[in-house]
């Protein structure tokens, strides 16, 4: 299966793609970021594929196993917690991602929600912070995109 969801914000935008070869394979993220300040950006899939409000409208991070945030690597983490891109001078970010919790298909398909990218580093759940365990304090929602079947 493959996914898409083209980025739009206000100065930030691109394009991701989403891959899996099977329902027990881990999905690959790949694509594309441009117009983020120089640094770490918190990367998520988040709940909704609702743009109604711009990002705001697109809910929580997608958590269907009630788990606290976490870095990609952690065993307790959202679904959709990916971590940080880093954005060079140029304000751009290449993405390459593999991930065994995103999921094409299956009761925890993301087809239809949401991906974001942060203003902020997402302190992978360990700043101290009282979001950090929800939200990684990753702040303001710069760019989004919904996710969707692609050909």
């Amino acid at each position: 299966m493959k996914a898409v969801a083209v980025l739009l914000g206000s100065e930030v935008g691109g394009v991701v793609h989403f891959s899996q070869e099977n329902e027990g394979a881990p999905s690959t993220i790949t694509g594309e970021v441009t117009g983020l300040s120089p640094g770490k950006h918190g990367f998520h899939v988040h709940a909704l594929g609702d743009t109604t409000n711009g990002c705001n409208s697109t809910g929580p991070h997608f958590n269907p196993t009630n788990k606290e945030h976490g870095a990609p690597e952690d065993d307790t983490r959202h679904v959709g917690d990916l971590g940080n891109l880093t954005a060079g001078d140029s304000g751009k970010v290449e993405i390459s991602i593999k991930d065994s919790q995103i999921k094409l298909c299956g009761p925890h398909s993301i087809i239809g929600r949401a991906i974001v990218v942060h203003a902020d580093p997402d302190d992978l759940g360990k700043g101290g912070h009282e979001l950090s365990k929800e939200t990684g304090n990753a702040g303001a929602r710069v760019a989004c995109g919904i996710i969707g079947l692609e050909a």
